[in-house]
């Protein structure tokens, strides 16, 4: 069993940035991806970032590559996600979540979820 707890989020003006982060507490953080998924109001939950175990390998939705950063410190049982360039369009609840599938990207990869947190871009 893992508890995921994230943290940060907010409002943004667009062009701006935000960083999130989850913390994970319970059985070994390191033997899971991890990823970040959102959910705009109305819409399915989409993939957003996923991490290797190791954090050697990182993946990308097409939306988000060039712009975003997803990281973790395996030491502090902790992932990350870096958005530069907000846009309005990026507005949604943020996911981050943990699972046994390597660099998943669908939500079945995952077995853990966090408690999502709000990011709003204003135009």
């Amino acid at each position: 069993q893992v508890q995921l707890v994230q943290s940060g989020g907010g409002l943004v003006q667009a062009g701006g940035s935000l960083s999130l982060a989850c913390t994970a507490s319970g059985r070994s953080f390191d033997v899971y991806s991890m990823a970040w998924f959102r959910q705009a109001p109305g819409k399915e939950r989409e993939f957003v970032a996923a991490i290797s175990a190791t954090g050697s390998v990182t993946y990308y939705a097409d939306s988000m590559r060039g712009r975003s950063t997803i990281s973790r410190d395996n030491a502090k049982n902790m992932m990350y996600l870096r958005v530069n360039s907000l846009k309005p369009e990026d507005t949604a609840v943020y996911y981050c979540a943990a699972g046994r599938v390597e660099l998943g990207d669908t939500t079945r990869d995952y077995d853990y979820w966090g408690q999502g947190t709000q990011v709003t871009v204003s135009s």
